[in-house]
C-alpha cells in the first residue's frame, strides 16, 4: 500500500461478502458522485444535498442491473472527509460484482484493505489510535470489548495523550528558547516545575501501562485453563460450560491428550476455556507431551479452574496440588466435582480448602462457577470513562516514553545542559506521537491498515 492521500476514487463492498438481503457498495474520493451519476437513473446526484438518500436504478447502458438506494455524504461531512457514496443493492453476489465492475469501468479503483479508514486518518477525521479502535470495534464479540473499543474510537485514549503532550510541548518550547539565549545563561523553564510535571506524567503512564492486562483481556477474552488429574471430569465440565458436546468424554483416563479451546460469553465478558490433558506421570510419550503442554498452558493462563474428583483424590493430596497452584501466582478456582458422591466427612475435609462443589455431568453448580469467574476477573463494573490500553503497540510506545522521561528526570537532578534536556523531551514527545500518528512511518501505517477488512 502506498501511504499518502491519493487523489483518486476508490470502491469496495462495505458489507460482508456472500449472498444476503442487502449489499452496500461504498465509493470515496473526488469523483465518487460523478462516477455514480453516470450509471444511476433517478435524481441528479450532483444537485442533491449531503446526508440524503435517493431511489433509482443502476444501469449498464440500457440494461437495468438493480433498483437501489444511494446515500450521499459530501466532503468534509463523511467518514473519510471526502465525497462518499453508498449504494444499497439487493445482496446478490452477481449484482454486487456487476455494479463494482461498472464503477471501476467509469474511473474508480478497487480499494485496498483498510483504505477507507486510512483516508479518514490521513484527512484528519481521526488519529491513529482511534483508527485502530475501528478494527477493534468490528472484531468485538462481547459487551466489554465493545465498550472499550467505543471509548477509544471516541477519543478517550487520544484525549489523555493529548493533554500529556501539550504539557510537555510547553516545557520543550521553553528549553528550546534557552538554547537561543545560551550565551546569556538564562533559564526560562523552571526545573522544579518540570520535575513535578514529569513525575505527574509518569504516574499517568504507569496507570495506562498497568491497564493493558485488563484491556487486553477485554479485547481478546479471558484465557481460562481447566486442569486436574486424568478422568476427574474436565471435558464434562467444558461441555457443561459450553452447553454442547465439544470435548470427548470417556471413562478411560488420558483420553484428552491435547488442549481443546472454545469460548463463551458470560454476562458481557468473553471467556476462552481450554480443556487440557490430565496431569499425571506417564510412560506414554504422546500423553507425556500433552501433560507438558498442560503445564505450559497453566503458566500462560489468566485463570485456572483446578478440578478434583473426591472418589479418587483425598484431601491431603489435593492440599498438596493447591500448594503447587499457589506457586504459579495465577488466580485459581478449586472445584470439587461429583458432589453428589461426597460423604459428609469428606465434604468437611474439602471445605478447609474453600472449593466450589459441583456435579458437572448433571450441570449442577455451573451457574455458581460462572459467577465466581466473573468475580475473579472483576470486569463487569468497568467505568465507561476508564481509559484502558488494549494494543501492545501502544504499551511499547508508552514504555519508551517512560524511559525518555527518566532521562529528563536525570537531567533535571544533574548538571545536564539544556540541549540534552531538550533532546530527551523531544524523544518522549516522539514516542507519544507514534501512538496517535502525529509521528508515523509508511511501514507502520501499512502494517496497521493491512489488517483491516476491505471496505472499511
Amino acid at each position: 500500500m502506498s501511504i499518502g492521500i491519493e487523489n483518486d476514487t476508490i470502491v469496495a463492498l462495505a458489507t460482508p461478502p456472500g449472498s444476503g438481503a442487502i449489499g452496500v457498495i461504498r465509493l470515496s474520493g473526488p469523483e465518487a458522485i460523478a462516477i455514480c451519476n453516470q450509471v444511476f437513473k433517478g435524481k441528479d446526484l450532483a444537485q442533491q444535498p449531503s446526508h440524503t438518500i435517493h431511489f433509482g436504478t443502476i444501469r449498464d447502458g440500457d440494461e437495468i442491473i438493480d433498483e437501489v438506494l444511494v446515500s450521499l455524504f459530501i466532503a468534509p461531512h463523511s467518514y473519510t472527509k471526502e465525497d462518499v457514496v453508498e449504494v444499497s443493492t439487493h445482496g446478490s453476489n452477481y449484482i454486487i460484482e456487476r455494479i463494482i465492475k461498472l464503477f471501476i469501468k467509469h474511473g474508480a479503483r478497487g480499494a485496498k484493505a483498510g483504505e477507507f479508514t486510512l483516508r479518514a486518518f490521513l484527512n484528519g477525521a481521526m488519529d491513529l489510535s482511534q483508527a485502530e479502535a475501528v478494527a477493534d470495534l468490528i472484531a468485538s464479540n462481547s459487551a466489554a470489548s465493545h465498550q472499550v473499543a467505543m471509548q477509544q474510537m471516541r477519543g478517550g485514549f487520544s484525549n489523555e495523550l493529548k493533554q500529556l503532550r501539550e504539557q510537555l510541548i510547553h516545557f520543550a518550547s521553553m528549553i528550546e528558547l534557552e538554547l537561543d539565549f545560551s550565551e546569556e545563561d538564562v533559564e526560562f523553564a523552571n526545573r522544579a516545575q518540570l520535575k513535578e510535571l514529569v513525575l505527574q506524567i509518569d504516574r499517568v503512564l504507569q496507570k495506562l501501562i498497568a491497564s493493558f492486562e485488563q484491556g487486553n483481556v477485554l479485547k481478546n477474552g479471558v484465557p481460562v485453563v481447566i486442569a486436574g488429574k486424568p478422568n476427574v471430569g474436565k471435558s464434562t465440565l467444558l461441555n457443561a460450560l459450553l452447553n454442547e458436546e465439544r470435548a470427548i468424554v470417556s471413562d478411560i483416563a488420558g483420553t484428552t491428550r491435547d488442549s481443546i479451546e472454545d469460548e463463551i460469553n458470560i454476562k458481557g465478558v468473553t471467556f476462552r476455556f481450554i480443556d487440557t490433558a490430565g496431569i499425571r506421570d506417564t510412560l506414554d510419550i504422546i500423553e507425556a507431551k500433552g501433560v507438558e503442554r498442560t503445564r505450559e498452558k497453566m503458566r500462560q493462563a489468566r485463570l485456572i479452574i483446578y478440578l478434583v474428583d473426591p472418589t479418587q483424590d483425598n484431601v491431603e493430596e489435593v492440599a498438596q496440588q493447591v500448594a503447587e497452584l499457589k506457586d504459579l501466582q495465577i488466580p485459581y478456582l478449586l472445584i470439587v466435582n461429583k458432589k453428589d458422591q461426597l460423604q459428609a466427612e469428606q465434604k468437611a475435609g474439602y471445605e478447609t480448602l474453600e472449593p466450589l462443589f459441583i456435579a458437572a455431568r448433571e450441570k449442577e453448580g455451573v451457574e455458581e462457577l460462572q459467577e465466581e469467574l466473573l468475580a475473579l476477573v472483576n470486569l463487569r463494573n468497568i467505568n465507561a470513562d476508564d481509559v484502558l490500553v488494549t494494543n501492545i503497540r501502544h504499551v511499547e510506545a508508552l514504555q519508551k516514553t517512560q524511559a525518555s522521561l527518566e532521562n529528563v528526570l536525570y537531567g533535571v537532578d544533574h548538571p545536564v545542559t539544556s540541549d540534552f534536556l531538550a533532546m530527551d523531551i523531544r524523544q518522549a514527545l516522539h514516542h507519544l506521537g507514534e501512538i496517535t500518528g502525529s509521528v508515523s512511518t509508511d511501514d507502520l501505517l501499512e502494517n496497521i491498515f493491512s489488517k483491516f477488512c476491505i471496505g472499511k
